[in-house]
């Protein structure tokens, strides 16, 4: 089940019946590109032209944060309206036409609060760079607003906990209106080794809004189909191991994971307190840079978007992890491509053709996850609201028994099984684990890659294109492409920025960096986002057959 609906939504009359006309944009070294075809759901352009007279907030709503933030600043839009066009985009894009299922709840205070943020503007009291910025956050993190924080599971649907995370209090405090939760892969697809990325009880599957039948990737799923479609200034994700780096890969987005503990872990459903982070997904690196500001915590303020140099790239050392490369011809086609930009921004490349992890990391790894697990979910649990019955890991796995009619249907829940058996964060073998993934990871893995190869920054092709949602086998990831997996493992900062399609589908591009570049690596991919400019609104296919080389050929010849 959903939450409902229920801020009124400005009227946005959407003609379904239109056939999509949306192009595909033209990819750097890819030639001329076709036009989208003929499809059941309609195009970004045409979600506007079935408005009898657009609004500016209805334009800028499919922008940037930046210019929303700058409209809002310059009075040219108020908050308010900001606010009623995403709920619109929500009502017609999320919970019908396409039908994401991104968003799970909407706060019933988003327009209250945006009214509050206009009267502040106009005495002149503005609160910050986001001051009536419309934003969405993943539903694992904690906002005293009256919604309820759930992990997308039944057992926390009346989670409502009454208090704010510190990175939902910073983002307020810059001024962002909290618009809502995104759905999410249930309990941050840490539950089964047989999971469906983004699905969840409570908000069914999340789709990709560049073709429907695809996977959104998870657990930040919601986050990124949400992003990709506009249906907020902004988004907020979570990662353990590759949750926010998939998403924004898969969906066309900038992701950005920082350095663990640059933004606090309190107020979110834990997994990891080794992994843990949250971080922002874009349609921007500037707006990734002016968000993770007011998320990150610290004595003192950074302004990450100050870094942001169109030139930074200039002199620099790029180690080009060959090994994450993988076999897609069309990804290499494209990540070969991208280097060649970077070597036009004036990067000099080092390959790098190897990774020695060692015997058992794999194995050691979830060791870890799942022992952190049993420790920071019982701890969290033990101060859910007072509505919540579940308040240990192993009254989860009796709930989840007893309603297997809502929540065992798709997958099993071995992980959360697994997770429960493990000893205590003293136990030699979990410390002999940890100390196992994070020396492998760190001193002899990216610290490693950095200082022998005297470069800077690494980068890699961020994750393949997306592969089909499949409710009988589960996931299917395409091994081989990404190395974000030994960022997330070290808590290194990751950056993922489009660098084009494949076949209907986006690809991103990773620069990576150790511990506290977290500057570095927004730079990096703000200097490549300006030199290529290669996100793409989505099109909405219905599959693959929707672009029109791969839909011709699935039909017979026809003859000349």
């Amino acid at each position: 089940m959903k939450h409902t609906l229920t801020a009124a939504a400005s009227a946005l009359a959407l003609l379904l019946a239109l056939p999509a006309c949306a192009q595909f944009q033209a990819l750097a070294g890819q030639g001329a590109a076709p036009e989208a075809p003929a499809v059941s759901e309609p195009a970004e352009d045409e979600i506007l032209e079935a408005m009898a007279e657009p609004s500016l907030a209805d334009t800028l709503a499919t922008g940037t944060l930046s210019d929303i933030a700058a409209g809002i600043a310059a009075g040219d839009v108020t908050s308010e309206a900001m606010v009623e066009a995403y709920l619109a985009r929500i009502e017609t894009i999320d919970r019908s036409g396409p039908t994401l299922q991104s968003v799970l709840s909407v706060n019933p205070n988003a327009l209250a609060d945006a009214r509050a943020a206009d009267a502040r503007r106009a005495a002149g009291e503005p609160l910050g760079p986001l001051h009536g910025v419309p934003v969405l956050l993943k539903d694992n993190i904690e906002t005293l607003d009256p919604i309820p924080t759930t992990a997308g599971a039944l057992a926390l649907k009346e989670n409502y906990v009454n208090r704010d995370a510190p990175l939902a209090a910073g983002l307020r405090a810059a001024g962002a209106i909290i618009l809502g939760k995104t759905n999410l892969s249930q309990w941050a697809n840490f539950r089964s080794t047989d999971s469906i990325s983004g699905w969840s009880a409570l908000g069914g599957q999340v789709r990709n809004p560049h073709m429907l039948d695809r996977t959104p990737c998870g657990s930040s799923s919601g986050s990124g189909a949400a992003a990709a479609a506009a249906l907020a200034a902004g988004t907020v994700g979570s990662e353990t191991n590759g949750s926010i780096i998939c998403p924004s890969s898969i969906n066309g987005i900038v992701g950005f994971k920082p350095t663990v503990g640059l933004v606090p872990q309190t107020g979110i459903i834990p997994i990891s307190s080794t992994q843990d982070t949250a971080g922002p997904m874009t349609r921007s690196v500037r707006d990734a840079a002016l968000m993770l500001t007011a998320m990150a915590s610290g004595e003192t303020a950074t302004d990450f978007s100050a870094a942001l140099d169109d030139n930074f790239l200039a002199g620099k050392r790029l180690g080009v992890l060959r090994f994450a490369v993988g076999s897609n011809p069309d990804v290499t086609a494209r990540f070969e491509a991208a280097l060649a930009v970077l070597e036009a921004e004036g990067a000099i490349l080092v390959d790098i053709e190897e990774l020695d992890l060692p015997e058992g990391y794999g194995p050691a790894e979830r060791h870890v996850l799942q022992a952190e697990f049993r420790k920071t979910l019982n701890d969290y649990l033990a101060t859910a609201a007072p509505a919540v019955t579940v308040r240990t890991l192993a009254d989860l796995i009796a709930f989840n028994k007893a309603h297997a009619d809502i929540e065992l249907v798709l997958f099993n829940q071995d992980i959360l099984e697994m997770s429960e058996e493990q000893p205590p964060l003293d136990d030699d073998a979990y410390l002999e684990s940890l100390d196992k993934i994070l020396t492998a990871s760190r001193a002899n893995g990216i610290d490693k890659f950095l200082a022998d190869n005297e470069v800077d920054l690494l980068v890699a092709p961020s994750l393949g294109p997306a592969f089909l949602v499949d409710a009988v086998h589960g996931d299917n990831f395409n091994g081989g492409t990404g190395a974000g997996y030994i960022a997330a493992i070290a808590g290194y900062p990751n950056i993922t920025v489009p660098m084009g399609l494949v076949r209907g589908l986006p690809v991103g591009l990773s620069f990576m960096g150790t511990a506290g570049q977290d500057s570095d690596v927004l730079a990096a991919g703000y200097d490549y986002e300006q030199a290529t400019n290669l996100i793409h609104a989505p099109d909405y296919l219905a599959n693959a057959e929707g672009v029109p080389e791969l839909g011709a050929a699935m039909r017979p010849y026809a003859g000349d």
